[in-house]
């Protein structure tokens, strides 16, 4: 994965996708930590992580909270019809996760984006206020608009469960799609 700042050093005759870009996962966390934690707040990685799977895999969110006692005006289907994986993740030992986020969690890090903190065995990642600021521009920008939406109603359904109360849930809804998938597999 490399920043946008060193693509000019990759050959032009090679594809790039965005998914090879750390700024386009820094700014999908930004915005999940934004709409989706506690006042810019996510806490534990297995948290985090399972909600950024439910934004990145709109299908699998709309099946698993369609599972949870809430009104259905809350999780109304993607209007946008945006079904598609964003980025893939893949099987790990506490469900979906992408190995990237270490690489990305550090350059938020080191951007001044966010901070990392440990507590107990619980790792608390937090907007800085410069982190909010930009994580509040993104969400206004139009590129973003159908995310922001899945991410305001991830956060409606599932925004104050635990990291282990989702991992189960996605074990329990996603048995074949994930649990018994060998770990390591990108997760379809």
């Amino acid at each position: 994965m490399r920043s946008i700042n060193r693509i000019g050093t990759r050959p032009a005759s090679l594809p790039l996708s965005a998914d090879d870009v750390v700024e386009f996962h820094a700014a999908r966390l930004l915005l999940l930590f934004n709409l989706c934690g506690v006042a810019g707040r996510i806490d534990g990685l297995t948290k985090m992580a399972k909600l950024d799977f439910f934004a990145r895999y709109p299908d699998f969110f709309e099946v698993a909270a369609a599972r949870m006692p809430v009104s259905s005006d809350e999780v109304a289907q993607d209007e946008n019809g945006d079904s598609a994986i964003e980025s893939a993740m893949v099987r790990h030992h506490y469900g979906p996760w992408d190995k990237r986020y270490y690489h990305v969690l550090a350059h938020l890090e080191a951007k001044g984006l966010i901070t990392v903190t440990k507590e107990g065995k619980t790792y608390r990642l937090a907007l800085t206020d410069l982190g909010k600021q930009r994580a509040r521009a993104l969400a206004l920008a139009p590129s973003f608009s159908g995310l922001v939406d899945r991410m305001r109603k991830i956060k409606k359904v599932f925004g104050g469960k635990s990291g282990t109360f989702l991992k189960d849930h996605i074990y329990k809804i996603f048995d074949e799609e994930v649990g018994r998938r060998p770990m390591g597999q990108v997760i379809e």
